[in-house]
C-alpha cells in the first residue's frame, strides 16, 4: 500500500498535470468506489462542471479541491492516478475516469478494486469519516515528542502495532515503521508502554527523517507503486531492513530476520534491535 511519502508524491505529480483543468462529465465503471455519495449519478452530477483547483493530502488521502467540492480518494493496495489524451484505449481495471474539457482526461486504475472516494461539500471534509480522528501529520507542528510518548505511554500493544495506527500518527506504514524502528535501535515487538524517553526522543527523530528522505526521493517502489507520471520512486535504494531478510544487516552484519506483527510482515535486526 501506498504510504505518506508515495502518496505525497503522486499529489505533488498531479498538481503539475491537473489544476486548472474543468471537468467535463465523470464517468464510474465500479460505483461500490463511490462511498459518498451512495447514488453515483449525485457524484458524476456534483462534480461536473467543476474545476480542480488544489489537492492536499492528509495522512494517506488524497484531497482534490474544486469550487465547491473535496473529493477524498485512498488509494489502498494498488490504487493509480493517470492524465491521458481521451482517445487513448481504457485499460479493463480503469474504474472511473474525469474528462476534461481540453480533451484531456484523469483516470483511476485499481487492479485490486480496494480505492474509495467520498465527496464531501468543500469544508466538511474533516468532519466526518474517514478523515475525522486522524492523528497529526509527521511533518506538523502537532506532532512533537511530547504527543508520541503521550499516546505510546497509554498502550500495552506492541510498539509497531501503535505505530501502525493513524490516530496516533498519520501516513504512517508498514515500511517506513520497519525503516524507523531500525533506525531507532527498537524491536518491534517491544511493548509501547516500555519505551524510555531517551528511546521514544530518538523514535520522533527516526520517523520525520525517514519519511522526509523518503519523500524527497519520491518515496520506494515496492511492487507496482509508481507516481502520476509513471516514474518509480528511489527511496528503495535507501532501505536498511524492509524486503531484506536474510541479508547481512548494514550496522553489525547479522543476517536480517523477518517475523509478523500485527499480521503484517515485520524486518528487524535480532542484533541492533534487542526484544
Amino acid at each position: 500500500m501506498p504510504e505518506l511519502p508515495e502518496v505525497e508524491t503522486v499529489r505533488k505529480t498531479l498538481e503539475q498535470l491537473v489544476i486548472g483543468k474543468k471537468v467535463s462529465n465523470v464517468s464510474v465503471f465500479w460505483p461500490k468506489m463511490i462511498k459518498n455519495p451512495a447514488d453515483t449519478a449525485q457524484f458524476t452530477d456534483a462534480l461536473t462542471g467543476q474545476s480542480f483547483l488544489e489537492i492536499g493530502r492528509r495522512g494517506k488521502f488524497l484531497l482534490f479541491y474544486t469550487e465547491e467540492y473535496a473529493l477524498v480518494s485512498h488509494l489502498r493496495m494498488e490504487g493509480k492516478y493517470s492524465v491521458t489524451e481521451s482517445d487513448e484505449p481504457i485499460d479493463k481495471h480503469t474504474h472511473a475516469i474525469f474528462h476534461f474539457n481540453d480533451g484531456t482526461e484523469l483516470r483511476y486504475r485499481d487492479v485490486r478494486k480496494f480505492g474509495t472516494m467520498h465527496l464531501f461539500l468543500k469544508g466538511t471534509e474533516f468532519e466526518q469519516r474517514p478523515l475525522f480522528g486522524l492523528g497529526p501529520e509527521p511533518f506538523s507542528e502537532e506532532f512533537t515528542v511530547e504527543h508520541l510518548a503521550e499516546r505510546l505511554g497509554k498502550t500495552i500493544r506492541k510498539v509497531k502495532t501503535a505505530l501502525l495506527d493513524q490516530n496516533t500518527l498519520v501516513g504512517l506504514g508498514n515500511i517506513y515503521v520497519d525503516e524507523a524502528l531500525f533506525r531507532s535501535g527498537i524491536h518491534p515487538e517491544r511493548p509501547a508502554n516500555s519505551l524510555t524517553e531517551t528511546e521514544i526522543a530518538r523514535l520522533y527523530e527516526e520517523i520525520v527523517a525517514t519519511l522526509g528522505e523518503a519523500v524527497e526521493k519520491g518515496g520506494s517502489t515496492i511492487r507496482s507503486y509508481v507516481n502520476s507520471q509513471g516514474q518509480i520512486g528511489m527511496f528503495q535504494l535507501d532501505l536498511l531492513v524492509y524486503g531484506r531478510k536474510g541479508e547481512e544487516c548494514r550496522n553489525c552484519g547479522t543476517p536480517l530476520s523477518k517475523g509478523v506483527v500485527g499480521g503484517r510482515g515485520t524486518h528487524f535486526c535480532p542484533t541492533c534491535q534487542k526484544l
